[in-house]
């Protein structure tokens, strides 16, 4: 007879169930060891050793006390140059504003003066004109204007380029201006010469037997000059007409004339200047003056 399958034996005991954060060991050994444990051993050992903390012995306090003295006297030596230096940066500051107000009314001054001198050389311009008859006054408008020949006493001014027209005197090029070479005279150099003449008294110049008006330009076209569009070639040989002598030193003390002193020494160009005693200039071509005649009563009725 076939015996009965034994069934196995039931344990009683019921098994644990498991913690809900089993599977979140990760986190929860870093939240239950939030501190490394080196970390917490170390500071077991310094705490034991008595290293931790403020210092303990005198030495020390010494020391730290010394620091702290320091770093308050460099602070302090600081913030008191800062409060020394200042009056000085602020009293400087009050001289310069002193300064610049006082070259500011100079200079107000100075150009109301410049008004006022202009103001009284119209004002003789027009007694001289009131005082001339008609005849007088068509003559001095043609002066002036460069209509008429004109011929007098004044300074004859020769200027020409350098013999060596690559480099200057001390071998140094005077700059681009549209020149190849640098010895030459340019267009400036002559506007600088005609305007220190006319400053210096002249009452009529031309240059190469060209009147000029106060309507000439003295241009540069390449390596000529031009006077109103007309190419002049060195020597330049400028005329005008004033108190010969007087009109020489005149120009020769000017800034102008110290200028072509300049260029003479350091590039080489050639320059002379003599007074004369009758010099003749043309008149200037294409120059119409036309005097206007006031409308009287009788005219308009």
């Amino acid at each position: 007879m076939c015996g009965m399958p034994q069934q196995p034996p039931v344990r009683s005991t019921s098994t644990r169930p498991a913690r809900p954060d089993a599977s979140m060991s990760l986190l929860t050994n870093v939240m239950d060891h939030s501190l490394d444990d080196g970390y917490a051993e170390a500071a077991a050992r310094k705490k034991a050793e008595g290293t931790g903390g403020m210092p303990k012995t005198l030495r020390a306090k010494l020391g730290l006390a010394a620091g702290l003295v320091l770093a308050a006297l460099v602070v302090t030596v600081g913030a008191a140059q800062a409060r020394v230096a200042a009056p000085a940066v602020a009293k400087e500051r009050e001289e310069l504003i002193d300064r610049i107000e006082g070259e500011t009314s100079t200079a107000d001054k100075l150009e109301e003066s410049v008004d006022k001198l202009r103001e009284d050389v119209g004002a003789r311009q027009r007694e001289a004109l009131e005082k001339n008859g008609d005849s007088d006054r068509s003559d001095l408008m043609g002066i002036l204007s460069g209509a008429v020949e004109v011929h007098g006493p004044g300074v004859k001014l020769v200027v020409n380029d350098a013999k060596d027209t690559g480099t200057g005197g001390d071998g140094q090029p005077r700059g681009t201006s549209g020149f190849s070479d640098t010895g030459r005279v340019r267009d400036r150099d002559m506007q600088r010469v005609v305007n220190g003449l006319w400053e210096s008294g002249a009452e009529a110049i031309s240059i190469n037997g060209q009147r000029l008006t106060a309507l000439s330009a003295i241009r540069a076209a390449g390596d000529a000059i031009l006077v109103d569009n007309k190419p002049l070639v060195p020597p330049y040989t400028v005329l005008a007409v004033g108190d010969g002598e007087r009109l020489s030193t005149r120009f020769q003390d000017s800034a102008d004339g110290l200028y072509l002193h300049v260029l003479q020494e350091n590039y080489g160009i050639r320059t002379a200047i003599s007074a004369a005693d009758d010099l003749k200039l043309p008149a200037a071509t294409s120059v119409i003056v036309r005097t206007a005649q006031p409308i009287t009563e009788k005219g308009t009725s």
